[in-house]
């Protein structure tokens, strides 16, 4: 909302200030600058607002707002004095004002850094966390504007204003004078501010989502007469799933007396319906899209899935469109799914929602499924059906203007029916926060995700999100951080969650091998070494192995405390008339059901070759099996849960339980047996059709439950205390290099700048001295000391010693003069080869050690071999920063041609301490100051004992914001 030209001169109208925000209870407001056009919404707002209200707000009865009232609260200057207002449907729901608080003796060029704000909400809409969500915005912009602290009076009895400002995590302190509590707060981010911040942010969006999943009721707008249509399918897909709540027909085509369709009723608007409407389904043209939106806003629907297509898909008009859209949807408080969405599914049997285009609906399950595209939707809907497995939700998002699969991972992070997300994502609009919710979902449940577009570098037609130009390898490895597990095709991504549902976490990479085909156990075996496990050599039960045979190896090797999982090969057996029998599937697998059941619980998982019937009888899990019940002090440790188990100790939080060895299994109230006697459910056990299939997804179960213990004790960023980073210093040093008026492109620093500010974090560079003829080469050896180095620093040849840029180990100056020489005879005149000479390090490995600062996911630190390894074959490992000591220890472990660091064909280990340390370092320096957007530190030579940095280069920028450090927001593409 642009300001009238009544507004100050002086100060642009901040529209960067506007946002749409998520409030506590799942509903969408807007935070924007209160402008002179604002007299009118300000006055109806003050009416609206209780007696009581407006006594907390002036210390004093306030019936009305005076004129002068009215001008000072809508007339700012967007510096000393700001106002903010939360709107729904363009009206006031609440207000915040800060003034900057005058301190007398003070030079008129230092402003003061304190001002006095107050909030006022309107009492419909308190208890929504408005005023939360206004404190993070308005002190955003009292930083942005230099005001570090915040003062407020409030009366003793205005108890939840008290708590709005106990409750935010920044550091106050608290006095009682004259009447009233005087509150001071720092507005400097805290660990403790964050920490409420994205606490708040995932109950709001979990909450939103929720509203969505889980409504009252639904209307179908665009459901027809006739049978067919989008509409009408959605509607027929409802009532087919026995939706709990209420349903409608909604088409402004139906006749006032029109009565039913498909037995429900049929209503010609939103409007005409007497009861509220959780849910609108809308599957009309785009172009009646913005009518039925209204419809739905001005009659309290809470959210929106638009399957209509016509969208960004279609080009720049569809991409307004698409924006409008959103826009009218937030301003009435509701978020939408879509548009051209698949449609949503919840098999919760409170629920039963499947307001999809789905043509065979799963059953209900353990599994999350989002998607960004309908057609990959579909595959995966249809291979899950096909399998057996069973879902909790799904989502199709479409355009994923609105909702996208971050919301539904803090929705699925606390969901009870949910024990593993699946999601198909063709862009990254937030990395960051993906990254944050991804790694905290993963501690308690799986996250399974296949990335589509990875190589063409673009977004599919449609989709809101631009591209990140993150390299695709980047992306992987800071999923892997996350614990994310990554897959390339939806086929691997519907194996591993078969196995990652149903099964328990492997506690280790021992696999155990047994089946009736001694080719099919050596093809598993072959895949089990290929996929970094540790097979045992196969059992074969030859094929005169029965089912009770089976039954009898698979209890054995679950007994044996030398395997964490086992793999199960089976082809049709020799039945009693010497044929082979293939079609009594049901048999075997309720010989390996009751042996998994009574077993430890370790993992199985099932290759079969032409064995009908075998896949779905295992993947029935009908059997329950009675158990001792851990208590809840002790499963955690005892017992290894299924991948998606949770365990609580009390009301607190949910925790992740570590998988470990031991017998019995993690139980559930969804694994108990229906009688309610302690028992677990003997799980569903997936079957695949190839070895490599198989132990692809048990792999990644490994390497998961590997991550998920190490995640249960984090790493720490170390502090340094020896007195070798000075902070303050390298500050003033950047603001010093980068000058008063910095370029927007960024400097890079100089070969001695960049030393002198590595240096003020106890990076040392050895120095190097320009050469620029055999005298100033001779002079500057004399300086180093022998031996030296004698290098180009020309662009093309830096670094280059297979071309002759480099001479090593020159041992006195006839040697020196020598190589100098040749390497202009050789390369070219020296005012173009720019050499340097310095002076030698220890021999060890070459190294390189970057660290760039990505728009979309922040600063990432990457370490690699120097040379071939990492410039040719992409052998670079990423973390995101900052680094803790066990990302440093990971990262240097991680790369292909780590083996070289520790002593590979007999050479002496390296010291990776030295080389943690000094990533450590360089995550600190580029996290403490986020100018610095690019270092390279090439090469760093790890010697036995110690290393050397022998370059370095370093650019400085102004700092690009820091959407993660902000106020919550909705974003808007």
């Amino acid at each position: 909302m642009q300001p009238s030209p009544e507004q100050s001169p002086h100060h642009a109208y901040p529209d960067h200030w506007e946002a749409d925000v998520v409030l506590r209870d799942g509903g969408t407001a807007r935070i924007r600058p209160i402008t002179t056009d604002d007299a009118e919404r300000l006055v109806s707002f003050y009416e609206q607002v209780s007696d009581e209200s407006k006594y907390y707000r002036f210390f004093a009865p306030y019936p009305r707002l005076s004129d002068r009232d009215v001008h000072r609260f809508t007339h700012h200057d967007y510096v000393d004095r700001v106002g903010l207002a939360v709107t729904v449907g363009g009206e006031f729901i609440a207000t915040v004002r800060y003034d900057r608080i005058d301190e007398r003796g003070r030079p008129a060029s230092a402003p003061a850094d304190e001002a006095e704000v107050a909030f006022l909400v309107q009492d419909a809409h308190q208890g929504r966390g408005v005023a939360s969500a206004l404190l993070e915005h308005i002190a955003a912009v009292a930083r942005e504007r230099g005001i570090r602290r915040f003062a407020a009076e409030v009366l003793p009895a205005n108890n939840k204003m008290i708590k709005v400002f106990r409750d935010a995590g920044y550091t106050q302190q608290r006095s009682f004078e004259d009447g009233s509590v005087h509150l001071t707060l720092d507005l400097e981010p805290t660990a403790e501010s964050l920490a409420v911040q994205r606490g708040r942010e995932q109950r709001a969006e979990a909450r939103s989502v929720q509203r969505l999943l889980a409504p009252g009721s639904v209307a179908v707008i665009g459901a027809g007469r006739t049978p067919g249509g989008v509409g009408r399918t959605v509607l027929r897909n409802l009532l087919g799933a026995g939706f709990t709540g209420r349903t409608y027909a909604v088409n402004r085509a139906f006749a006032a007396d029109q009565g039913t369709i498909d037995g429900v009723p049929a209503h010609r608007c939103v409007g005409e319906i007497d009861e509220q409407v959780d849910l609108a389904v809308v599957a009309v043209p785009a172009d009646r899209v913005p009518e039925a939106v209204a419809d739905c806003g001005e009659h309290g629907v809470q959210g929106l899935v638009v399957l209509s297509a016509g969208y960004a898909e279609w080009g720049a008009e569809g991409r307004e469109r698409q924006r409008e859209l959103v826009r009218q949807a937030r301003s009435y408080g509701m978020r939408i799914i879509g548009p051209n969405a698949f449609g949503i599914i919840n098999n919760s049997q409170a629920v039963r929602l499947n307001a999809s285009l789905a043509p065979e609906p799963p059953a209900p399950g353990r599994i999350g499924l989002f998607t960004q595209s309908g057609a990959i939707g579909i595959a995966l809907l249809s291979g899950l059906y096909r399998r057996g497995a069973g879902l909790s939700t799904f989502i199709s998002a479409g355009n994923r203007a609105d909702i996208s699969g971050n919301d539904f991972l803090q929705y699925w992070y606390e969901d009870p029916d949910t024990d593993v997300a699946l999601l198909y994502l063709e862009s990254l609009g937030n990395p960051r926060k993906f990254t944050r919710l991804a790694r905290r979902t993963a501690a308690v449940k799986p996250v399974v995700v296949v990335k589509g577009a990875r190589h063409s570098g673009s977004t599919p037609p449609g989709h809101a999100v631009p591209v990140s130009r993150i390299p695709d390898t980047t992306v992987s490895a800071l999923m892997r951080q996350a614990g994310v597990i990554r897959v390339d095709t939806v086929t691997e991504m519907v194996d591993a969650g078969l196995l990652l549902a149903d099964q328990p976490l492997p506690a280790g990479p021992r696999v155990a091998i047994l089946g009736n085909s001694e080719s099919l156990g050596l093809l598993t075996y072959d895949a089990c070494l290929a996929e970094g496990l540790r097979p045992r050599p196969p059992r074969d039960l030859t094929t005169a192995a029965t089912p009770q045979d089976f039954r009898d190896a698979l209890a054995e090797a679950l007994a044996d405390e030398g395997c964490d999982s086992v793999v199960v090969t089976a082809i049709p057996w020799v039945g009693e008339n010497g044929e082979a029998e293939s079609g009594d599937g049901e048999v075997l697998a309720t010989a390996l059901h009751e042996a998994a059941a009574a077993g430890p619980a370790k993992p199985v998982a099932v290759v079969h070759v032409e064995i009908g019937g075998l896949a779905e009888a295992l993947a029935a899990a009908t059997s329950t099996v009675a158990l001792p019940r851990p208590s809840a002090q002790s499963s955690a440790a005892a017992t290894p849960p299924r991948a998606g188990a949770v365990t609580t100790t009390g009301p607190g939080p949910a925790t992740p339980s570590a998988p470990a060895t031991g017998s019995g299994k993690a139980t559930t109230a969804a694994d108990a047996g229906t009688d309610g006697d302690p028992g677990v459910r003997a799980g569903r056990i997936p079957a695949y059709p190839a070895a490599e299939r198989a132990v692809r997804a048990l792999a990644e179960a490994v390497r998961y439950a590997q991550w998920r213990r190490q995640a249960a004790v984090p790493g720490k960023v170390p502090e340094f205390l020896d007195d070798t980073i000075d902070e303050p210093g390298a500050a003033d040093l950047i603001d010093t290099l980068l000058g008063p008026d910095p370029d927007p492109r960024g400097k890079p620093l100089a070969h001695d700048e960049a030393r002198e500010l590595l240096g003020r974090y106890g990076i040392t560079v050895r120095p190097t001295l320009p050469a620029p003829d055999p005298e100033a080469a001779v002079a500057a050896a004399a300086q180093l000391g022998y031996p030296v180095a004698l290098k180009t620093t020309a662009p093309h040849l830096r670094h280059r010693a297979d071309l002759g840029g480099v001479r090593l180990d020159l041992a006195n100056e006839g040697v020196l003069r020598r190589a100098y020489g040749e390497l202009t005879d050789l390369l070219g005149r020296p005012a173009e080869l720019q050499p340097v000479v310095q002076a030698m390090a220890p021999r060890g490995v070459d190294t390189v050690v970057r660290a760039t600062i990505d728009p979309a996911a922040g600063a990432v630190l990457s370490f690699g071999l120097a040379g071939a390894p990492s410039e040719l074959l992409g052998d670079t490992a990423h973390r995101l920063v900052p680094a803790t000591d066990r990302d440093a220890a990971e990262l240097i472990r991680s790369i292909r041609a780590a083996p070289v660091l520790f002593g590979w064909r007999g050479a002496a280990p390296v010291d990776t301490a030295a080389l943690e340390e000094l990533l450590l370092r360089v995550s600190r320096l580029v996290d403490d100051h986020p100018e610095v957007v690019a270092i390279a530190l090439e090469p760093v030579v790890v010697a036995t004992q110690g290393l050397t940095v022998l370059g370095a280069s370093v650019r400085l920028s102004p700092p690009p914001a820091r959407t993660d450090l902000g106020p919550r927001r909705l974003p808007n593409y």
